[in-house]
């Protein structure tokens, strides 16, 4: 009899593949639609950050410009499109179908104050590339203390200029503390 080392790691892995094969075949498989099979098309995206920008590419095979549509809306932006059935029926004889194909729709959310109108789209060699601007930083709003008279200055933390010039209230503009 051979003795066979436990791995706890090992067994770990067995089962997360296991719930992996089984999570697929139930989300992904075929559902039937008026006399065939369909199977669920999600294209694959990626989404990157560059320092100015984000750059979202998805790979739609098979697809033109005109079968693909991109829309931005309240900072999601959505690609949506659809893939039509290329197969034939056929009458005598078995074939096999594993393409997927169907209506998709992929949104994702941007981050507040994202200009719609500097969005680009191109679509080449099967794959869509978005990108995205990505909004200004605002500024931290910066607030000068005033010691005696000196007026008191608040910048707005989106214009960065002067908003308000303020007298020190209170004292007549002797310093806190002072006796007479």
């Amino acid at each position: 009899m051979a003795l066979i080392r436990w791995e706890p790691v090992r067994e770990l892995n067995t089962i997360q593949s296991e719930m992996n094969r089984l999570f697929n075949t139930f989300f992904d498989s075929p559902a039937p639609t008026g006399g065939g099979t369909q199977r669920r098309w999600i294209p694959a995206m990626d989404l990157v950050e560059t320092e100015g920008e984000f750059v979202l590419r998805a790979d739609l095979p098979g697809l033109s410009d005109e079968d693909v549509h991109v829309q931005l809306e309240d900072n999601v932006l959505t690609v949506s499109g659809e893939r039509k059935a290329e197969h034939e029926e056929r009458k005598e004889g078995y074939y096999r179908v594993e393409r997927s194909f169907g209506k998709f729709s992929r949104s994702l959310t941007l981050p507040e104050g994202v200009d719609a109108e500097a969005v680009s789209a191109s679509f080449s060699n099967g794959v869509l590339e978005v990108r995205v601007p990505k909004p200004e930083e605002r500024k931290p709003r910066k607030v000068a203390i005033s010691v005696g008279g000196a007026p008191k200055t608040i910048e707005s933390s989106e214009t960065g200029q002067p908003a308000a010039e303020q007298q020190p209230a209170g004292n007549g503009g002797e310093p806190v503390g002072a006796s007479s």
